[in-house]
């Protein structure tokens, strides 16, 4: 299979804009490869209809570990930290990965997250008016990055004095993934601290219960299972992680595209009351997930011709799947109005994304409010002068400069 098309997913030029290089991919290659830090040779698919199918085909297994040969060689020299991390329940398959969302879910219920909005627009409104004292602003830091931050520490119950280095850790985490091995390497004894405050917070939790989500995780029962403490600790890694990484993608990446098509930005302004439509099309326009895990063959499949033999690795392109001209009229072209959005932001199927409904809720309040509040909010510096973050799987910028008035 050596005449495929290659992509190099860590390139700078390929992260500033990766729709290029998607809208060749569905157009010529539907079926490339590229090689991932880690994994190595990966194929990679590009159209709506693949990725959609590849998300809910039993045949392809989010759990690596599965893999065998070199996979399972790969598993054995891990760092232990890391292995914890293949405990969480997007790394696993049914029936594991249904027991750990039902006690998941016991704690992250859609009625736990509606009660969330009154705090959300308090800590939206703070940040808006800590803005107003300056005429340019950071996008991510003074606003898109500490509004889910707060809220998911606040859920979990994670102290005040811990948020800003369980966020540095994190984001650290994720370049060394997007960097390679070495650089990976690099950051485990962050990855060790932060695991040793996870469970000195489970201790304090068995302790004495809060009402939190940590608690609640702890306290989580279905008929008579409940998480241990390497489920839990990959839990909260997972929550911490997937529940401020995509709001902040989605407010930062989503006001960049609503300031270079001004007319959206001004639309949004002045109907306010169409906010839903407009989150799931910054979600489908932006993509502040840019592909889901990395998947493994369980058995042969053919795709384009070709057999992927047993053990090969796929990804799923999920911001090219929501570019899909087939699927989405003007699909380069931002339309707050777009409805039905058919979008793949959240990923589909078992491993659908459990924060959704928490992302969706800030990105209607942050943006709506901003909008509101700022109607000539302006790019600060040119566009294309702005950097993009090095992480795999999610796309968002490291700072984006904007002018208020």
């Amino acid at each position: 299979m050596a005449d495929l098309f290659a992509v190099n997913l860590r390139d700078s030029r390929f992260h500033a804009d990766p729709y290029d290089t998607y809208a060749h991919l569905r157009d010529a290659a539907p079926l490339a490869v590229a090689q991932m830090p880690l994994f190595g040779r990966t194929f990679l698919v590009s159209r709506y209809d693949d990725v959609l199918n590849t998300l809910k085909d039993p045949r392809f297994s989010n759990d690596l570990r599965k893999r065998g040969g070199s996979g399972a060689r790969v598993n054995e020299w891990l760092p232990s930290v890391l292995r914890v991390l293949q405990d969480s329940m997007i790394s696993v398959d049914p029936p594991d990965h249904q027991r750990l969302r039902t006690l998941v879910h016991l704690a992250f219920t859609p009625k736990r997250v509606e009660h969330l909005s009154a705090r959300v627009e308090e800590i939206v409104h703070d940040l808006l008016d800590r803005m107003a004292k300056r005429p340019t602003i950071d996008l991510i830091a003074d606003f898109a990055l500490p509004l889910p931050l707060t809220i998911i520490s606040e859920m979990l119950g994670i102290p005040e004095r811990d948020r800003g280095r369980f966020q540095r850790w994190t984001a650290s985490f994720l370049e060394g993934t997007g960097r390679g091995p070495l650089r990976l390497l690099t950051q485990l004894p962050n990855a060790y601290r932060m695991m040793a405050l996870f469970r000195a917070l489970i201790r304090e939790r068995r302790a004495r219960p809060q009402d939190d989500m940590l608690t609640a995780l702890v306290e989580a029962e279905s008929a008579g299972d409940r998480l241990s403490e390497r489920e839990l600790l990959s839990m909260i890694f997972l929550l911490l992680l997937a529940g401020h990484e995509t709001t902040v993608n989605l407010i930062g990446n989503g006001t960049l595209a609503l300031m270079e098509q001004r007319a959206q930005w001004e639309l949004l302004h002045d109907h306010p009351e169409h906010i839903d439509h407009a989150v799931e099309e910054l979600l489908r326009f932006g993509n502040p997930v840019e592909h889901g895990n990395v998947r493994v063959a369980m058995e042969p499949v053919e795709l384009y011709g070709r057999t992927l033999p047993q053990g090969t690795l796929l990804i799923a392109l999920l911001g090219s799947a929501n570019r899909d001209e087939r699927i989405f009229e003007r699909a380069d072209q931002l339309d707050i109005m777009r409805h039905p959005n058919r979008h793949l932001a959240f990923g589909y199927g078992p491993h659908f994304c459990l924060g959704a409904p928490l992302a969706r809720l800030e990105g209607r309040i942050a943006m709506r409010a901003l909008s509101q509040r700022y109607p000539q909010l302006r790019l600060a510096k040119d566009a294309p002068r702005l950097r993009w973050r090095s992480t795999l799987g999610v796309r968002g910028l490291t700072k984006l400069p904007l002018a208020l008035q």
